[in-house]
């Protein structure tokens, strides 16, 4: 290296900038004599490396002003979308006609489409005009069986029928904006493909809520079929309307952001009777009753609360027909919520415990499956990459509008992802000015759509930094 190419080191900028055609007319000059000593050449060094520093802020600040007026100009159309899925809801492993608009308008922009990844999952790759990272964004499509409440003109009226019982169909969790919004953060990258300096991979996700019973899905089973790779992705973020916090707000968090989550389920057996000689039977509803209230001393006498949070609901519980009749079986279904490994083996193993031993107290036996149909790692936004993105969020919605948030006992599949690359998950605010936050997966959920813009902006100003931090030199 030169001394001039060194000096010129020392005064560079964090943005990078193609050097190489200054250093070759500075060093024609030299040999022409054009710069008599070193003294005019130290003087120099520093305006030509502000000059450089300037002349690649300007481009990066070009490129997010050109991203922010492009968003604005789709605002509607995500609006749009969102709101036709949303009256068009599917329920996992069966989101069709979903995955068709959205191949269909990736393809429309030039984008590279994969569809049929885990089901009915889309994965659109963007490659940019320059060398750099490759970044996955991630969006979720299905919908929950529930029947929506809200007095809207494009409410579902889908019907179904879902574990035997007949229900609505309805997007009561936000997939329809997150579909939506990422729809949109495509067509913003993709007018300004030639200038990106990597790769972006949008990856539209069936199943989020969980697959049908003997089926695989969601973002265990795209992870498994390879979406992660072909290109390598390097870095993972995903967002998540909250209809809790307000519009205009982003709430993030480092390190353990949702819990790892595990269904189960609970099989007593015990001898049936008459209902008017209870003596006569094992009773398996009163021994279930008794598991159930003794569940509860997991998380009040054996975990320590100081260290984490975590959850155990048992939310059904079936068996009997007939009021005087003591039944042969009960089964229960509940859920566990923990924020680490060592919680989640303490719970399964005095789940275990409890269970069978509070059957046997009773002269009944019990068994316990668990996980039963379903199982989420902790989502676990890396701390560094938290760090480094912040920014971005703040640039996006204010510095005192990017919220530090609690952990929440809700789970997301997105973790799946984190476990093979560093992922950062984060809240939108969605609710409503001057209305009551609703709660997500009930009949009355509801989102403000004025917060779809912030979702845009932020999806591309994550991008364009991280590309701007990463490139290749």
């Amino acid at each position: 290296m030169s001394k001039l190419e060194h000096s010129i080191g020392q005064h560079r900028c964090v943005t990078h900038f193609r050097v190489i055609p200054l250093l070759n007319i500075i060093d024609r000059n030299r040999r022409t004599k054009t710069f008599k000593n070193q003294t005019n050449m130290k003087k120099i060094l520093p305006i030509l490396s502000l000059l450089i520093c300037a002349n690649a802020f300007a481009q990066k600040d070009n490129l997010q002003t050109k991203a922010i007026a492009a968003a604005a100009t789709i605002e509607q159309k995500v609006i749009n979308w969102r709101r036709d899925f949303h009256s068009n809801p599917e329920l996992g492993n069966r989101e069709f006609r979903t995955a068709e608009i959205v191949a269909k308008h990736l393809t429309s922009l030039g984008i590279e489409v994969k569809t049929g990844i885990a089901k009915t999952g889309v994965v659109g790759i963007l490659k940019g005009g320059l060398p750099g990272p490759v970044i996955a964004l991630r969006a979720d499509m299905d919908a929950l069986p529930i029947t929506e409440r809200v007095n809207i003109p494009f409410a579902s009226k889908v019907k179904t029928t879902y574990n035997g019982n007949e229900t609505g169909v309805m997007h009561a969790c936000g997939h329809d904006a997150h579909t939506a919004m990422l729809m949109g953060v495509a067509e913003v990258l993709a007018g300004m493909k030639k200038d990106l300096r990597g790769t972006v991979k949008f990856i539209f996700q069936p199943a989020e809520e969980g697959s049908p019973v003997g089926e695989e899905g969601g973002a265990k089973l795209m992870v498994k079929e390879g979406v992660m790779e072909n290109p390598h992705v390097d870095v993972v973020f995903g967002i998540h309307v909250a209809a809790e916090l307000p519009v205009g707000q982003i709430g993030y968090r480092p390190a353990g952001f949702m819990a790892a989550v595990s269904d189960m389920k609970i099989i007593v057996h015990g001898l049936g009777s008459h209902g008017a000689s209870p003596w006569m039977s094992v009773d398996p509803i009163v021994t279930s009753a008794q598991i159930i209230n003794n569940l509860q001393t997991i998380v009040s006498r054996n975990l320590r609360l100081t260290d984490n949070a975590a959850v155990l609901t048992i939310g059904a519980i079936n068996g009997g027909n007939r009021s005087n009749i003591i039944p042969e079986k009960i089964e229960m279904l509940g859920t566990v919520r923990t924020f680490s490994d060592a919680d989640e083996k303490l719970f399964y193993d005095k789940i275990k415990l409890i269970v069978t031993k509070t059957a046997e107290s009773n002269g009944a036996t019990a068994e316990v499956i668990i996980p039963y149909s379903s199982k989420y790692p902790v989502t676990y936004n890396d701390p560094a990459l938290v760090q480094k993105m912040l920014p971005s969020l703040q640039k996006t919605v204010g510095v005192n509008n990017a919220i530090l948030v609690s952990a929440k006992t809700g789970s997301e599949d997105f973790s799946f992802y984190q476990q093979k690359a560093p992922g950062f998950f984060f809240n939108l605010g969605s609710m409503p000015a001057n209305a009551k936050p609703t709660s997500h997966h009930t009949p009355d959920f509801f989102i403000d759509e004025s917060s779809f813009k912030f979702g845009v902006n932020a999806f591309t100003n994550l991008v364009l930094d991280y590309m701007d931090m990463n490139k290749v030199k």
